[in-house]
C-alpha cells in the first residue's frame, strides 16, 4: 500500500505540468521587436506542435509513450525536449517500467541537471529497488546521491511557467519528502546515524499525521536508538512508539517489543511505556519539551549500603561480602568485618594457583566471586593448616571446598587473607551462579 501511495504521488508530481499548453501555439511571424519579459517555450513548426500535443494529449500510458518516443525520435533538438522526457517518465512510472523510468529519468538529468521531478523520481525508484533486494548497496547509495541533489536544487528552483503558485508548492513538499527519505535511508544504512537523523526527520515532518510516513519514521527512531538513546536523543523513544501506533499486523507486535526493551533499559522500568504509546497514537511528533527520565544505576557504595540494610551479614555471598568491604563506608565495612573475622568459614572458590612447595603448609590463591573466577583474578589468599596430601591435592583451575578463617583484608584490589585452611570431607552444595557474582559497579 505505502508503494502504491508514493508511485501515485510521483506520477502525480510529474505530470503536473508538462500540459500541451507549456508549449504554446505556433508562434506567428513578428517583425516587431520583442518586449523584454522572460520569454517562454514555443513550439514554431506547426507540425512539431501537433505531434507534441498529440503525444501528452494520450489518456492511455502505453499509447503515450508510443507518442512521446516517437516525437523525441523525429525533433530531438525540440525547445520541449526536456517537458517531453518529462512526460515520458511519468509514462513509464505509469506501466510499471522501473529500467525505462530510470533510463528517461538520467536522459532528462543530461538535459537540465537540476531537474526536481527527474531527481525525484531517480531518488525513489532507487530505493524501491533497493528494499526490493535489487543491488541494495549500489541502489541506496544512488538513491541518497539523488536525494541530496535535489534537496539542493530545490533550494533555486523556480516555478515552471504555467503552474499554479499553490501547486509548486505542494509539488516541493512532497519531492521534499522523497529526497529526505532516500538521503536519510541512505545515510542510515552507511551508519551515518547523525546525518540519517537529520534527513529522515525533515522526511517525516513533511507530512507526519500521515500513516505512510512509518517508511521513513521507523528507521529515524532506529537512528536516534543506535546510539543511545541519549537524554538529547529521547526522540528515539517518542518515535519508535509513533511507529508502533502506525505499524499493522507481527510489525506491530515486533515494534512494540523492541521499543518497550529500549524504553525500559533507559528508563529504568516499563512504567509508563503504556502512557507514551497512547501519547504517540494521537501525537505525530514530539511536544516541546518532550523529555523521559533516565535511570541512574546505584553506586557501588549505595549498592552496598542497600545490602547491609536488607541481608543478613551471615546469610550474604561472598561477593557480597567483597562488595561491602571494598566499596562500602568505614562504617559498614566494619559491621561485615567484625562478623567474618576469626571465625572458620565454610565455602567453596575457584583455584587459581596452589603453592605446595611448603613442607608444612600448602598456600592456594583462590576466586570466591564469579566475577574473579572469570576474570582468573585470585581475591582470596588461603593458607591450610598443614600440607596436602598428593594423593588429595586439588587441580588448579578447580572447584575447592574448604574452610578457612578470615584474618585479614586488603580493600583494593580486593583480597581476604585466612589461614588454619582445611579440606571438606563432606562436599558442600555448589552455590548458584548469582551467589557467586559479585553486584555489578556502574
Amino acid at each position: 500500500m505505502k508503494k502504491i501511495f508514493f508511485a501515485m504521488l510521483l506520477v502525480a508530481a510529474v505530470t503536473a505540468v508538462a500540459q500541451p499548453q507549456s508549449a504554446a501555439s505556433p508562434a506567428p511571424q513578428q517583425s516587431a521587436t520583442p518586449a523584454p519579459a522572460p520569454q517562454k517555450k514555443e513550439i514554431k513548426d506547426p507540425a512539431e506542435y501537433n505531434a507534441y500535443v498529440g503525444a501528452v494529449q494520450q489518456t492511455d500510458a502505453a499509447a503515450k509513450v508510443s507518442g512521446l518516443e516517437a516525437f523525441l525520435t523525429q525533433y530531438p533538438n525540440s525547445v520541449m525536449k526536456e517537458d517531453a522526457l518529462e512526460t515520458l517518465m511519468g509514462a513509464y512510472q505509469q506501466t510499471n517500467n522501473p529500467a525505462k523510468t530510470v533510463d528517461t529519468a538520467q536522459k532528462v538529468l543530461l538535459v537540465n541537471p537540476c531537474n526536481i521531478r527527474a531527481l525525484a523520481l531517480l531518488a525513489y525508484t532507487k530505493r524501491a529497488m533497493a528494499e526490493a533486494n535489487q543491488n541494495p548497496k549500489q541502489n541506496l547509495a544512488d538513491a541518497g546521491q539523488s536525494g541530496e541533489k535535489g534537496l539542493a536544487c530545490l533550494q533555486t528552483a523556480a516555478k515552471p511557467d504555467g503552474m499554479p503558485p499553490a501547486d509548486w508548492e505542494k509539488l516541493k513538499t512532497q519531492t521534499a519528502i522523497i529526497f529526505n527519505g532516500a538521503a536519510g535511508i541512505s545515510a542510515y544504512q552507511a551508519k551515518d546515524y547523525a546525518k540519517a537523523q537529520q534527513f529522515l526527520r525533515a522526511s517525516v515532518e513533511g507530512d507526519p499525521a500521515n500513516p505512510t510516513v512509518l517508511r521513513d519514521m521507523y528507521p529515524l527512531a532506529l537512528a536516534y536508538l543506535a546510539a543511545g538513546p541519549t537524554e538529547k536523543d529521547v526522540d528515539g523513544l517518542f518515535f519508535i512508539a509513533r511507529a508502533a501506533n502506525l505499524a499493522q499486523g507481527d510489525g506491530k507486535v515486533k515494534i512494540a517489543q523492541f521499543g518497550k526493551s529500549k524504553y525500559t533499559k533507559y528508563h529504568g522500568s516499563e512504567e509508563g511505556w503504556s502512557a507514551l504509546l497512547a501519547q504517540t497514537a494521537a501525537t505525530p511528533l514530539p511536544p516541546a519539551g518532550f523529555t523521559i527520565t533516565k535511570y541512574v544505576p546505584p553506586t557501588p557504595a549505595e549498592q552496598a549500603a542497600a545490602l547491609i540494610k536488607s541481608k543478613k551479614i551471615e546469610e550474604m555471598s561472598f561477593a557480597e561480602w567483597q562488595l561491602v568491604l571494598s566499596e562500602g563506608t568505614p562504617e559498614d565495612a566494619e559491621k561485615v568485618w567484625t562478623i567474618l573475622k576469626g571465625k572458620p568459614l565454610q565455602m567453596a572458590a575457584h583455584i587459581i594457583s596452589i603453592d605446595s612447595t611448603s613442607r608444612t603448609a600448602t598456600k592456594l590463591q583462590l576466586a570466591g566471586s564469579e566475577d574473579d573466577v572469570e576474570a582468573k583474578r585470585a581475591d582470596i589468599d588461603l593458607t591450610m593448616s598443614a600440607a596436602i596430601p598428593a594423593k588429595q591435592m586439588p587441580k588448579e583451575d578447580t572447584d575447592f571446598q574448604f574452610e578457612g578463617t578470615p584474618v585479614s583484608y586488603v580493600a583494593k584490589p580486593f583480597v581476604m587473607t585466612m589461614n588454619q585452611g582445611a579440606l571438606l570431607v563432606k562436599s558442600l552444595p555448589k552455590p548458584k551462579p548469582a551467589a557467586h557474582k559479585k553486584p555489578a559497579a556502574h
